[in-house]
């Protein structure tokens, strides 16, 4: 597995592509999210410049796995589309705290299904990789809105995570904000 991280300015732009295609198949193919794509390439108005991205590719160059994390101090879709999940609390805006969006691990050429995969040791190497991507952007906590099955293999694999609020339904799937202290994860 191959790990490639930057802004879309740093990341070739058939791989920006390939990543496109790759979310729109897992996010809107796989999760039914109603998203509004455009050529089946699924980015939204937090894909920006200082947008940093963690793709995993497998030894064909297929990508398998992407993060997108982004500064708290712009905006953010966590604050921006799911403000309930906070609990009422303030949301951050700090340059010591980054959100990481769009995280999927899922090898479509793999025999084993997606739901499997999920917990595949992958995932959590991909996850691995983008705390420390993050801790280079000088993030100490990361925060997410995950399903609840992100915070179970989060658990599992031996991250630590705090809920931010109380779980929600969105569409059919339970999900959570969390807060991940980066400075407990090694690389």
């Amino acid at each position: 597995m191959q790990y490639i991280a930057g802004t879309p300015d740093i990341l070739p732009p058939a791989l920006f592509a390939d990543m496109g295609r790759y979310r729109y198949k897992v996010f809107v193919g796989k999760l039914g999210w109603q998203l509004q794509c455009r050529d089946e390439l699924e980015y939204d108005e937090f894909d920006r410049d200082d947008t940093v991205y963690v793709v995993a590719q497998d030894e064909d160059g297929h990508v398998t796995g992407t993060a997108r994390l982004l500064p708290t101090t712009r905006p953010y879709l966590l604050a921006k589309a799911f403000r309930p999940l906070w609990g009422g609390n303030e949301l951050p805006e700090s340059n010591r705290v980054w959100e990481l969006s769009r995280f999927a691990a899922v090898d479509f050429k793999s025999a084993a299904s997606p739901e499997i995969q999920a917990s595949a040791s992958h995932a959590r190497d991909l996850f691995r990789r983008a705390v420390s991507v993050a801790r280079e952007q000088g993030a100490g906590t990361l925060i997410t809105v995950s399903p609840i099955g992100m915070e179970r293999l989060l658990r599992a694999s031996g991250f630590h995570s705090v809920r931010a609020g109380a779980p929600a339904l969105h569409g059919e799937w339970p999900i959570v904000a969390l807060k991940i202290d980066c400075e407990d994860i090694e690389d």
